[in-house]
């Protein structure tokens, strides 16, 4: 009987030896799991995500000045009227509606015959007259190509000179606001690759920012911190750039 007593409390032992092994594993793995939950509850990736789209102007605005010099005010005033005629003459040949062309006030400048020595004297030299017409129109190339032309002007015997012409597009906040839903998905995208790889999952978002918008010629890789805005170009590309800070699970 005696023997038989200490088989079954040694029995006992061992059996509680085990139930307490089994318990510290499972303890172990919870705590394990536990705190692997909050360290990850507690971290965060941040990404960012961008879109680029090609778009091309549809709007050409362009501008050109004249200018009249004569030593006769009333005569300046009559050369310029003449050289206006022939602007408008070659801007209505070139395809250009009236409607879509703006004329300014004339200027009037005075220059003052100098001395010897460089000094103004109170003599007139010459009244300078100058005025400037504007194009604003949807035919882009066809405003490349006056821009160019209006040159021609001066075998008129027009004093003309011809600024670049600017180029813009009429959509483009409505571009903006696509492409910041493009570059969040492109976002979203990236983390979640991220995430994977480090065996964590994508959770709620936790803060987000925009970027400035770079608008610049096809293929160009100049941007400016302050955004830019290329206007010299009919073909562009509009790029948007967001930063997105992502909780992880």
């Amino acid at each position: 009987m005696e023997e038989s007593g200490k088989r079954s409390v040694s029995g006992g032992l061992i059996l509680l030896g085990i139930a307490l092994a089994v318990g510290m594993v499972l303890s172990s793995w919870i705590v394990s799991d536990t705190v692997k939950s909050v360290k990850l509850a507690n971290q965060t990736i941040m990404v960012k995500g961008t879109a680029q789209k090609e778009i091309r102007s549809d709007i050409a605005v362009w501008t050109g000045r004249f200018t009249a010099r004569d030593t006769d005010l009333i005569q300046a005033y009559s050369r310029l009227e003449s050289d206006l005629g022939k602007v408008l003459d070659f801007l209505s040949r070139s395809g250009i509606p009236r409607g879509e062309i703006d004329v300014s006030a004339v200027t009037t400048m005075i220059q003052y015959r100098k001395t010897s020595q460089g000094y103004d004297t109170n003599e007139i030299e010459q009244y300078v007259l100058e005025q400037t017409v504007t194009v604003r129109s949807k035919e882009t190339d066809l405003v490349g190509t006056l821009s160019r032309e209006s040159t021609t002007l001066i075998s008129d015997g027009v004093e003309f000179f011809s600024f670049s012409p600017e180029y813009y597009y009429s959509g483009i906040e409505d571009m903006k606001i696509q492409l910041l839903g493009e570059a969040t998905q492109n976002a979203r995208q990236r983390a979640e690759q991220l995430a994977v790889n480090s065996g964590g999952k994508v959770g709620p978002l936790r803060a987000a920012s925009q970027g400035v918008f770079q608008i610049t010629p096809l293929y160009s890789t100049d941007v400016e911190d302050w955004g830019r805005y290329d206007t010299t170009t009919i073909e562009k590309a509009v790029k948007a750039v967001v930063t997105i800070q992502y909780s992880i699970r």
